[in-house]
């Protein structure tokens, strides 16, 4: 008598999202980290411990107290204050010209993609053409020309997430058009804007989700470096980048002045590439077979 063949097993399905996410210590830690830069934003909007705004000269350079946990600035300002508004404008600048760089960059990436040709030569070698401006060098040039402040190093980051996010969406996307269910959708009498739309942009929302935390780690850390060099945000409103820039002067008097923006910007970017990396690891099906 044959044996009756067993049938294969079928491959263990891969865990829910939420009990992989708790297992992977960089999303846990990075979510945590980036959690904690929110509500220091959102925190500032509704309650600081003392004006962030008002001089008090006699005060300067208190050491920390009960009255000021983390002591006062040269000017006589409140530390903790000071971060917590700080946090706020790093958010502001972050969002926004993540925002920029991923609609713009997105789009253009998509449209390279669905036409090709002389199409997607021209958007890639304008692509490549925007990486010989990084943020510091376009934020001197529009500050030359308008004059420093928030939105000029908002738009100058945004700019230079522009290419990053076209050169990406495109490659993505050329991946998910050589796929069968894009083929049966053409074949089906689809056009290139409804192809789009309903199957490749949804492909790649998890690449774009990744790159997008990524930079917004970037975009943290060229708004401190844009406001150390006075680019950026401007008084009086506080600025992490600021706080160090007015710390310089005094790192051996006071050199606590410096480590504590230095500290929030490390532990902010820090969170943001954490969370990147878990993000990447839980979109990733491979990854998910084998947690």
């Amino acid at each position: 008598m044959s044996a009756v063949p067993v049938p294969a097993a079928a491959p263990p399905a891969a865990p829910g999202f939420w009990r992989r996410a708790l297992r992977n210590h960089s999303f846990v830690l990075g979510a945590v980290l980036s959690l904690l830069l929110a509500a220091a934003a959102a925190l500032s909007l509704v309650w600081t411990p003392h004006s962030p705004y008002d001089v008090d000269i006699p005060q300067r350079l208190q050491a920390p107290s009960a009255t000021h946990w983390l002591g006062t600035d040269p000017y006589g300002r409140d530390i903790v204050s000071l971060l917590l508004v700080g946090a706020r404008a790093s958010i502001v600048v972050g969002v926004v010209a993540v925002g920029i760089g991923l609609l713009v960059g997105t789009a253009f990436g998509l449209l390279a993609s669905a036409r090709r040709g002389w199409t997607e030569e021209i958007i890639m070698r304008v692509a490549d053409f925007g990486f010989a401006f990084p943020a510091i060098l376009s934020a001197i040039m529009l500050t030359a020309v308008f004059g420093p402040g928030m939105v000029n190093a908002i738009v100058a980051i945004g700019i230079y997430n522009i290419p990053t996010f076209a050169r990406i969406t495109r490659a993505s996307a050329n991946a998910v058009w050589s796929r069968e269910f894009v083929l049966a959708a053409r074949a089906c009498g689809k056009g290139a804007f409804s192809i789009t739309v309903e199957h490749v942009l949804p492909n790649i929302l998890s690449v774009l989700i990744v790159q997008a935390t990524i930079r917004f780690a970037i975009a943290i850390l060229a708004e401190a470096a844009l406001s150390y060099l006075g680019l950026g945000t401007q008084p009086p409103q506080p600025s992490w980048g600021r706080m160090l820039s007015e710390a310089q002067t005094l790192m051996f008097q006071a050199p606590m002045l410096a480590v504590y923006p230095g500290v929030a910007i490390a532990l902010a970017v820090m969170g943001l590439n954490l969370l990147g990396d878990g993000l990447r690891d839980l979109f990733d099906p491979r990854l998910a077979r084998k947690r």
